[in-house]
């Protein structure tokens, strides 16, 4: 599984982003510059990775560090995956 497109993917469907007006990749900043990104939808996200790639993620791991662009959520799955 490519972890990344994965998380892209779920970037996509959660926000409702379409990809010809967003494109998406490791270097795309994401809080502050995707406004579909709201509190809320940081939640769905959350809950949709559990779901999909298995894990548990606690409220104390996730800080706006985590949501800073693709590449920082992507880092931050493949760890909790390494677990």
């Amino acid at each position: 599984m490519n972890v990344e497109q994965e998380v892209i993917r779920i970037l996509r469907s959660v926000l409702g982003l379409d990809p010809a007006r967003h494109a998406l990749d490791a270097s795309s900043a994401l809080l502050g510059q995707v406004a579909e990104l709201d509190s809320m939808a940081v939640v769905s996200v959350l809950t949709t990775m559990e779901e999909r790639f298995g894990i548990v993620i606690d409220d104390d791991e996730v800080d706006g560090r985590t949501f800073a662009s693709v590449g920082s959520l992507v880092s931050f799955v493949q760890g909790k995956l390494d677990q």
